[in-house]
């Protein structure tokens, strides 16, 4: 990095809210309307970098359904769903663990957290179920009292009845609050589907993982989301001091 270079790259906003983080001028970022996520996310992971333990970043939404009797009165989290394309089950276990301090932080309630597949308990043999089983052992390693289990289907997850059938004794089954999609392709698919055909209010993209909160907004975003993310970033950061992060 040249003295040249770093004066051209300070002209850029992504880049001057990352730097007067890191500087202490300021708590945290919202940027996205204008700009892809990838322009958002460089400058946050090669200046702020990510929190103490964690190797990858990931994309939450909190999902406001019309359906009280799915996750905490019809309020759940999805993740990721803007981030990793095809996630290894290390990075899924980061993203069950972030996930749910995102849920503590945010949402204040306790987080129940399914690790979703095409499979339940053992139903289908796959190396995609293989790595939700992994990803599962590792979250539980890493975070031995958080609720967590895997490899589920969303019914069985979200569904008390089914999660009798299919996962009996689990403590999550039928009741889960936080759902980490097993990749990219299923998380963005899956809360669209959500948002469009159950007309729910999806919030996000929350991006967890970063050492001080760096969120991004769709291009789409209203002004309505822009002032939510503001509530959302200023949890964060009230958290991450009240942790003794920053």
């Amino acid at each position: 990095m040249t003295p040249e270079k770093a004066a051209e790259l300070v002209e850029d906003p992504l880049y001057l809210a990352c730097l007067m983080i890191k500087n202490g001028d300021a708590d945290g970022e919202i940027a996205g309307a204008q700009n892809f996520t990838s322009d958002v996310l460089r400058p946050a992971l090669q200046i702020i970098k990510t929190q103490p333990g964690i190797s990858a970043v990931s994309g939450a939404f909190l999902m406001f359904t019309q359906t009280a009797q799915y996750g905490e009165n019809g309020v759940l989290l999805f993740a990721d769903c803007g981030v990793m394309p095809n996630p290894t089950s290390e990075e899924l276990a980061t993203t069950a663990i972030v996930s749910a301090q995102t849920v503590r932080t945010i949402l204040n309630m306790e987080p129940r957290v399914a690790m979703l597949s095409f499979s339940t308990k053992g139903s289908a043999r796959h190396e995609m179920v293989d790595k939700v089983i992994t990803a599962t052992r590792l979250a539980k390693e890493k975070d031995p009292l958080l609720a967590i289990d895997g490899e589920l289907q969303v019914d069985a997850a979200l569904v008390p009845e089914v999660a009798e059938r299919k996962a009996p004794g689990s403590s999550v089954a039928g009741k889960a609050n936080v759902l980490i999609f097993p990749s990219l392709d299923a998380g963005n698919i899956g809360y669209k589907l959500v948002q469009r055909f159950g007309n729910a209010e999806a919030l996000g993209p929350i991006l967890q993982g970063t050492a001080a909160p760096v969120n991004d907004l769709s291009r789409g975003c209203t002004i309505d989301d822009i002032y939510k993310m503001v509530a959302i970033t200023a949890n964060q950061a009230i958290a991450l001091k009240n942790s003794g992060s920053r």
